[in-house]
């Protein structure tokens, strides 16, 4: 692994620099790329943020979106920037599998690696690792790296503290998850204290739907919510023809699983939706309940202990009925 003195080293010089996230990159991960790209222009770097795939339009507004390439619509030119760059910043993701057709360009770059991750089980193929399972957001850790590691507390600037502080609201669920310690909340006091519009930000992010989106909101609310009250769970459940119905956009469903969960009995949430040729899974809990734990034993995912993700091959009526039958093995840990 590189040592932290030789890449402070490293980028003491102007390198090539691609930053890349997981693939449907949520706040937190454009907020984490967008704010070490405003970052590293500042010392002259030639730095790219790759997106794998489209992301929200309600965070279009970050400085520095208009230069991110999204790697589906661009591949050539973005391949040739893999393959030439100095260095690849990952976000938010430690496996190489999570950026989909870029994984492969990504491990065979001759790069360094540098990852920064809050996420369980990373996939060793980096070369420096900034990660802390215990962090927030990954934005905390881009905050961490450019003002514990590097020393550059001075260049948090406008630009930078409103993509950290956009990460760091987002994953935290608007500061109020059990991660977002007293050391979170010093660090947005830095970033409002650098110029982070967070109100303005809150806005942006949140008050943003367009009319369909609340409508399909409403929809599922209204007529797909399922409550199991036996095991204190509830479900929620789209079809690819509802999608099409509410002229469904990338970021339209995210957060509806929140709904489910705000329920005052439900332990354990989940957001199922039907897309091309699988079933993508959102589940959510409270306390100490393992929501990663069954995505990763029954859906070929993980995350984190109350916010996990994963995917099904199977039908979504076949999916529903499997996550049924999970319940069961796990009602001592949701009736408590």
């Amino acid at each position: 692994m590189l040592d932290t003195a030789s890449l402070i080293d490293l980028l003491a010089q102007p390198q090539k620099i691609v930053i890349t996230t997981h693939h449907k990159p949520d706040g937190d991960a454009m907020g984490s790329s967008l704010g070490l790209y405003n970052y590293l222009i500042q010392q002259g770097h030639h730095a790219q943020v790759i997106t794998p795939t489209d992301y929200p339009q309600f965070l279009n507004w970050m400085p520095g979106n208009g230069d991110v390439i999204i790697y589906t619509d661009n591949v050539a030119i973005a391949d040739q920037l893999i393959a030439e760059a100095d260095m690849i910043f990952c976000l938010d993701f430690n496996a190489l599998g999570r950026i989909n057709e870029m994984g492969e360009k990504v491990g065979e770059s001759n790069a360094l690696k540098i990852m920064i991750d809050h996420h369980l089980e990373p996939q060793d193929f980096d070369d420096y690792r900034h990660w802390d399972i215990n962090a927030c957001a990954t934005a905390q850790l881009i905050y961490t790296f450019i003002v514990e590691v590097l020393g550059h507390k001075e260049l948090v600037n406008a630009d930078v503290a409103s993509c950290l502080y956009t990460g760091i609201m987002t994953d935290s669920a608007s500061f109020r998850l059990p991660n977002t310690t007293s050391a979170v909340h010093r660090i947005v006091a830095d970033l409002i204290d650098a110029g982070a519009p967070n109100a303005r930000i809150h806005e942006l992010v949140y008050n943003d739907s367009t009319e369909m989106r609340l409508r399909f909101l409403g929809h599922c609310l209204a007529n797909k919510l399922q409550v199991f009250n036996e095991f204190n769970t509830a479900l929620i459940t789209v079809t690819a023809d509802e999608l099409k119905e509410y002229d469904v956009i990338t970021g339209d469903t995210e957060g509806i699983v929140n709904y489910a969960l705000s329920i005052s009995n439900v332990r354990l949430a989940a957001f199922m939706v039907e897309r091309k040729d699988k079933v993508k899974l959102s589940l959510r809990s409270k306390g100490d309940f393992p929501a990663n734990e069954i995505c990763k034993k029954y859906f070929s995912g993980g995350g984190h202990r109350n916010a996990a993700g994963g995917v099904s091959s199977d039908s979504l009526q076949e999916t529903v009925e499997q996550f049924k039958l999970i319940l069961p093995k796990y009602k001592n840990l949701l009736i408590q």
